[in-house]
């Protein structure tokens, strides 16, 4: 199960949870703690690509062909 489950509080945004453990998976990366490096460094050199990709896919999911936001995903 995703961390985000785990002792948090709900986030009301669009894809919170993964959004979350991204964060967490830039903070805790040797990127960020054994090179000091800042988490969006991090992530441009390709580190947590993974759950970046699943974030990009969830943001995506929410807008249509069209360009308009579906109402699926406002619900």
């Amino acid at each position: 199960m995703p961390k985000y489950y785990e002792d948090k509080e709900e986030d009301e945004r669009a894809c919170g949870g993964v959004r979350e453990d991204l964060r967490q998976c830039l903070l805790e990366s040797p990127c960020v703690l054994q090179e000091n490096k800042s988490p969006k460094q991090c992530l441009k050199e390709g580190h947590c690509r993974s759950l970046q990709m699943t974030f990009f896919a969830c943001k995506r999911s929410m807008v249509s062909v069209c360009g308009v936001f579906s109402a699926n995903s406002l619900a």
